[in-house]
C-alpha cells in the first residue's frame, strides 16, 4: 500500500512540474507559422520583368494555397452533449431442507418426531444506480494561421496560434487541421466546422490561470487512483 502511494505522489508531481513550464509562443513545432517555400531560380534568365514562378493572373484571387499563405479561421464552435443512464437489477433466492430419518450401521438414529436435520437458506441481492451527464461549449472569434503543407489532392495543412496578453495573464488560442481550397471565401475565410481533424486548444497562463487551478495534493485526493 505504502509503494502505491509513494509511486501516486511520484506521478503527481510529475504532473505538477508540467503547471510550473506553462505552454509559451512558438514552444510548439505543430503551431508555429510556416515559412513559405523560396521558388526555384529559373535555369535560364533571359532579363524579362515577369517571372512564371511568382507571377499571378489578372483573374485569380488572393486566397490562401500555397505554403506560407495566410487563412482565416472563423471560430463558430458549440457543442452540446447530454447522457443519462438508470439501472436497477434484483434477485432472491430461497432454500428449505428438512431430513427426517437417517441410518447408521444399519440402524435407525432417533428424531423424536422431528426433523433429524434442518436446512435454511435466504439470499436476496439488490442494485440500483443511476447517471446524468451533460456538457456544453462554446467559442467564437477568429484566429489566422498558416499554410503548412499542400496535400497531394489539393486540401490544405493549416496551423497556426494566437497570443493575447491581459494584466498578469497571457490567453493563447492554438490551431491546427486540414481545409479544402474551395471552402475558402473570396475573403479569404473558411469556418472551423468546415476544417477537418482539427485541433483546437484555448487555455491561459499567469496568476489568474493559477488560481483557479487546484494544488498536486487536492489533485491526488481526486484522482481515481485514490481507494475511497
Amino acid at each position: 500500500m505504502m509503494r502505491r502511494i509513494a509511486l501516486a505522489l511520484m506521478m503527481l508531481s510529475l504532473t505538477a512540474c508540467s503547471t510550473f513550464n506553462p505552454p509559451k509562443p512558438g514552444d510548439t513545432a505543430e503551431y508555429r507559422p510556416a515559412a513559405p517555400i523560396p521558388p526555384l531560380p529559373p535555369a535560364s534568365n533571359n532579363g524579362a520583368i515577369f517571372q512564371a514562378s511568382q507571377g499571378q493572373s489578372l483573374f485569380e484571387d488572393y486566397k490562401g494555397r500555397r505554403v506560407g499563405d495566410l487563412v482565416t479561421v472563423v471560430l463558430a464552435e458549440n457543442t452540446n452533449a447530454k447522457k443519462s443512464a438508470a439501472t436497477t437489477t434484483g434477485k432472491k433466492s430461497e432454500l428449505d431442507s428438512n431430513i427426517g430419518n437417517l441410518t447408521l450401521g444399519g440402524q435407525s438414529l432417533p428424531s423424536n418426531g422431528g426433523a433429524v436435520l434442518g436446512l435454511t437458506s435466504k439470499d436476496t441481492r439488490t442494485f440500483d444506480g443511476s447517471g446524468d451527464s451533460s456538457q456544453s461549449n462554446q467559442l467564437s472569434g477568429q484566429i489566422t494561421v498558416t499554410v503548412a503543407e499542400v496535400l497531394p489532392n489539393g486540401n490544405l495543412v493549416v496551423q497556426g496560434e494566437k497570443w493575447l496578453g491581459i494584466n498578469q495573464g497571457n490567453e493563447y488560442v492554438r490551431m491546427r487541421g486540414i481545409i479544402r481550397p474551395v471552402d475558402i471565401t473570396a475573403s479569404n475565410t473558411v469556418q472551423s466546422t468546415q476544417v477537418a481533424n482539427a485541433q483546437l486548444f484555448y487555455g491561459g497562463t499567469g496568476t489568474l490561470q493559477d488560481s483557479n487551478t487546484a494544488g498536486w495534493l487536492t489533485r491526488f485526493f481526486s484522482s481515481p487512483i485514490w481507494p475511497i
